[in-house]
């Protein structure tokens, strides 16, 4: 299967995926009440990361941009994982902020989220092309998928820290 296809796949089917957690009844697994928090770590971890794989390509690097790269893909894996364990176990919980607060949070949460879902095929062409050393094909899409892939890792932690007050454990 070609990587192109393979991309096409998991974007559609991701994002969907994703979504029926929220339908589907839950199972009781009060051991993972801890990965909310996990998950802003994760996304933290990936920003970090993500950081110094700019700095590393800025200063000629490219082995170590390689490794931080693969390193913040990895993350990414597991936080997905990691999500999709906690909302298959956990009923959304409700931002109970007031006033302008509110309208901040839903702010940063929707354009996490739709940027969530945009920045999975980015992410996947853009290893699909450093991986068959097409660095100019992929320099292009990488000047527009790494500021993306910060923010949605950044806003995943500060949607955490504004919804974490309003979790019952």
């Amino acid at each position: 299967m070609s990587h192109k296809r393979l991309i096409l796949i998991i974007s559609l089917l991701l994002p969907i995926a994703v979504s029926g957690l929220y339908f589907m009844p839950k199972f009781s697994l009060n051991t993972v009440d801890f990965l909310p928090l996990f998950n802003a770590c994760v996304n933290a971890c990936v920003f970090l990361i993500l950081i110094f794989a700019l700095v590393a390509i800025k200063k000629g690097k490219r082995q170590l941009h390689m490794k931080l790269m693969y390193s913040a893909l990895i993350l990414s894996v597991i936080f997905l994982i990691s999500y999709v364990l906690h909302h298959a176990t956990h009923d959304t919980v409700s931002y109970g902020g007031e006033g302008l607060i509110r309208y901040l949070y839903y702010f940063i949460l929707i354009t996490h989220i739709v940027l969530a879902i945009a920045i999975v095929p980015m992410v996947l062409i853009s290893f699909s092309r450093a991986l068959n050393e097409e660095f100019s094909r992929h320099k292009r899409i990488a000047r527009i998928t790494m500021p993306l892939w910060l923010y949605v890792s950044l806003t995943g932690v500060i949607v955490y820290l504004m919804i974490s007050p309003y979790y019952p454990f």
